[in-house]
């Protein structure tokens, strides 16, 4: 088994994702840190290396982590037999130790890929915790489906060779889209496409609850709106390439729903609105405070294993109810976007 960790100017965070792998119950056999076009004078290439990678030093590679990986994976799965295993994972993210071994026990009954269940790190402030609590309820809807995989998640997933190989095989027979390799450049979400890609080969994709790590959080509003706003793009983005099939019919599903719900939110904030203004308060209803009472238990107990901050914010509905309009609003902006055309670029966060 092979680790590559794709990085660019990440010397102040690769060692701890590359101590985090020496520190497995399974050590992978070889850790490689995959550096492409860094302006950081040398600092990720030697961070990498203090802490025992093998550095794959790449410049002028075109397609960012995408490009990256993919001229990575063509020099080194040659190498690897079909049924070795690469793992994925991203530079500003750290594995519990129990990761690997995990991963690799689910890799069974057609299971062609491993996802990771992903979880916040500390700090960020009131913008931390709700992207911890957000991230939380991510991980319990994982368990509730029973550990399948939404995403083989970019922070850290394990693939079997074989698999990797049949996907660019399948896009230079023109049966994916994509580009001709292994990793879609054509994508604003590679971790989402390659799902897609695998799933419609007729592999299953797993995240097993044990395989869970803990990354990066956005610090300020900008740098969250840009991150989501890419990832909502480039979801929309390979739902509208793959067309509707048996594996895209359930995204769809979400996203309509996604819509349905931000629309059906709006109405009742604007219904509020008249309200107050006509009525100068809220008129008090038995039936719709059951309802509400029964909505604030849902969001505490989806983040009751995150600890006493998560559920304390949980409970200050109105805060979450914002964070959730924030949401709706990159919603709506990456559909304008998507209908408009505009280009949007891959921004590193």
């Amino acid at each position: 088994m092979i680790a590559l960790i794709p990085a660019r100017n990440e010397g102040d965070r690769i060692g701890a994702a590359i101590d985090g792998l020496h520190a497995q119950t399974r050590v992978p056999d070889q850790v490689i840190a995959v550096t492409n076009n860094c302006t950081d004078s040398g600092a990720t290439r030697e961070a990498a290396q203090d802490s025992g990678a093998w550095v794959l030093d790449l410049h002028g590679i075109e397609g960012m982590k995408a490009g990256a990986l993919n001229e990575a994976l063509e020099q080194l799965l040659p190498t690897l037999g079909d049924d070795d295993l690469v793992l994925i994972q991203d530079a500003d993210t750290v594995l519990t130790p129990g990761f690997v071994e995990h991963a690799a026990a689910a890799m069974r009954r057609r299971v062609g890929a491993v996802g990771g269940v992903f979880y916040g790190e500390e700090g960020g402030g009131l913008l931390g915790q709700l992207q911890r609590n957000e991230y939380q309820r991510y991980a319990w809807e994982i368990a509730r489906n029973g550990g399948k995989a939404v995403v083989l998640t970019g922070t850290a997933s394990l693939f079997r060779v074989r698999v990797l190989k049949q996907v660019k095989a399948a896009r230079l027979a023109g049966q994916l889209g994509g580009g001709a390799s292994y990793y879609s450049l054509a994508s604003l979400t590679e971790d989402d496409e390659i799902t897609k890609a695998v799933k419609t080969l007729g592999y299953r994709t797993m995240s097993p609850a044990a395989c869970t790590v803990t990354t990066e959080v956005m610090t300020t509003p900008r740098a969250l709106w840009d991150q989501r706003l890419r990832w909502q793009r480039g979801a929309l983005e390979n739902l509208r390439d793959y067309g509707l099939t048996k594996v895209t019919a359930p995204y769809v599903g979400k996203q309509i729903m996604m819509g349905l719900g931000a629309i059906a939110f709006a109405l009742y904030l604007s219904f509020v609105a008249l309200e107050l203004c006509y009525l100068g308060e809220i008129g008090v209803d038995p039936f719709w405070t059951a309802i509400g009472g029964i909505f604030v238990v849902e969001k505490v107990v989806s983040v009751w294993h995150a600890g006493w901050r998560a559920r304390l914010l949980a409970c200050v509905l109105v805060v979450e109810l914002a964070y959730d309009l924030f949401q709706h609003a990159v919603y709506f902006r990456a559909l304008l976007d998507l209908a408009l055309r505009r280009e949007e670029l891959w921004v590193a966060t």
